[in-house]
């Protein structure tokens, strides 16, 4: 499960059943940090999820701001209240990408805010789990580049 942490609005995406690609998002508005993440934690359980990616907002320099700081105040939070293993992943222009797709699919104005966000948390999972792969693939083929 895939989480773009944000003050009012936080996406979401589940991957499907395999863990091969993203799936079902949503958007949760919550202002408290503590009732999201245990909204988030309940979530999680209920779909069965193995482990928890949230969105890291790096400067774009790499760098941590107060904003990164802050998700991972709230990361802290929902790992506690989740009882799963937890990735920070770095987000750099994933809500732009999401809503280029948007766009891209007509989807454009102020109404799609919310649907930016759970797009966000879609693109956001498809990347770790398309790195997550391609680690796995590299074990496998105990770590030899692929030509």
């Amino acid at each position: 499960m895939a989480v773009d942490y944000g003050d009012v609005r936080t996406g979401v995406a589940f991957s499907d059943a395999l863990g091969i690609m993203p799936g079902e998002t949503l958007t949760l508005t919550e202002r408290d940090a503590g009732t999201l993440a245990k909204r988030l934690a309940a979530l999680a359980a209920q779909r069965g999820a193995g482990e928890l990616v949230v969105g890291l907002p790096l400067n774009m320099n790499g760098g941590e701001g107060p904003r990164a700081e802050k998700t991972r105040a709230f990361a802290a939070l929902l790992e506690k209240h989740a009882k799963l293993p937890l990735a920070l992943w770095d987000e750099r222009l994933t809500t732009v990408s999401a809503a280029r797709l948007l766009h891209d699919a007509g989807r454009h104005g102020k109404q799609n805010r919310a649907k930016v966000d759970a797009a966000a948390a879609a693109v956001m999972l498809q990347e770790y789990l398309a790195r997550k792969s391609a680690v796995a693939g590299d074990a496998r083929r105990g770590g030899e580049p692929q030509p």
